[in-house]
């Protein structure tokens, strides 16, 4: 009898410590920060303020080869969002091969991309802001109101978003800027917008999906606005 119990001890243990683990994972506080800076300076010391969100899964929830994790460092001043990037390149990059840094790239995400989800009227879930970035610079913003049964985009949607990118040896830095306007709301501290981090890379038949919230879905896809997490503007 004994043995029973110590077993569903263990068991009860076990299970408490994941699903609590869990919960903890599917929050990241925006660190506040007093001044703006050009999102061009990708060591700017205000970064180190702002805590790593390691992603090292795929959208199912498998776990990726480390060669493909990435992390990812958010701020937010009283006039805009930043976002950095850091991925770990192991495989050639697929990028075009020359950039355009003046306009939106369409199809960006049949190429190497990071990119963030971000909804800010928790009252309107389904609707959100997208934002894409290469390791060459190039990048994409597009509204989204995905629906049950369909996506409605928003391709004319001009965030005024501002993109920096560096490729290195085993490593690419990308880091994006997009001032407050663009949402039509102004965050203040203790609110919480819904959202999701993610990454596409590498060449099919073998190309990489990874997600800071799995979606879980039979084929890879990172419309599920069920599935995203919370990002919780700190001061």
């Amino acid at each position: 009898m004994k043995y029973v119990n110590f077993i569903f001890l263990i068991t009860f243990i076990c299970y408490y410590t994941l699903n609590v683990s869990a919960k903890m994972t599917d929050k990241i506080k925006i660190t506040h920060v007093k001044n703006d800076f050009s999102i061009q300076e990708l060591n700017n010391k205000f970064w180190k303020e702002a805590k790593d969100v390691i992603v090292d899964k795929y959208w199912s929830g498998e776990n990726a080869p480390v060669g493909r994790h990435f992390k990812t460092k958010l701020l937010w001043s009283d006039s805009a969002l930043y976002v950095r990037f850091e991925a770990n390149q192991a495989e050639p990059l697929v990028v075009s091969e020359k950039a355009n840094l003046k306009t939106k790239t369409r199809g960006l995400w049949d190429r190497d991309v990071c990119e963030i989800f971000l909804v800010p009227n928790k009252n309107e879930p389904r609707k959100y802001f997208e934002f894409e970035i290469a390791p060459n610079g190039e990048w994409i913003d597009l509204g989204i109101y995905q629906k049950t049964d369909e996506r409605i985009t928003d391709w004319n949607y001009n965030s005024g978003m501002q993109s920096a990118a560096r490729i290195e040896k085993d490593r690419v830095i990308m880091a994006l800027k997009v001032e407050w306007k663009a949402f039509g709301a102004v965050p203040k501290s203790g609110d919480v917008w819904r959202g999701n981090i993610l990454r596409c890379v590498g060449r099919e038949p073998t190309r990489g999906y990874l997600a800071w919230q799995p979606t879980r879905t039979k084929e890879p896809s990172f419309h599920v606005p069920e599935a995203f997490g919370n990002f919780q503007f700190s001061e």
